[in-house]
């Protein structure tokens, strides 16, 4: 049975294939073969190379094991790291709390003003 490709938009398709790049070039900076960097990450060589091609169908075990191969353990820590957008909106849903003061007026509150 063929293998299923997923479905992506172009900005993630670029964004694998810019997140590709950078794998490959930080191998060739090493001067790491792709067959070392390959079995010492445990992946096969077709799938380390579909992965700086930033193939979508790579698992993101696959992007993660290989920087991790490269000594790049802090890049890694900082996927999703400030996640400003989502703090945001779980601020926005966050109830607002309310004093048993506001609650409950006391009878001064309900008294109204006079004019000095």
């Amino acid at each position: 049975m063929p293998r299923a490709h997923p479905i992506t938009f172009p900005d993630l398709r670029r964004l694998l294939a810019a997140l590709g790049e950078c794998l490959r070039v930080a191998r060739l900076r090493r001067n790491y073969g792709a067959v070392t960097v390959a079995a010492r990450a445990g992946l096969a060589r077709a799938t380390r190379q579909r992965g700086e091609r930033g193939d979508p169908s790579v698992s993101m075990a696959t992007y993660a094991t290989v920087p991790r191969e490269l000594s790049l353990y802090a890049d890694v820590d900082l996927i999703a790291h400030d996640d400003v957008p989502g703090r945001k909106l779980q601020d926005f849903r966050l109830p607002m709390r309310r004093r048993a003061s506001n609650l409950f007026p006391t009878p001064t509150d309900r008294a109204p003003k006079t004019q000095p």
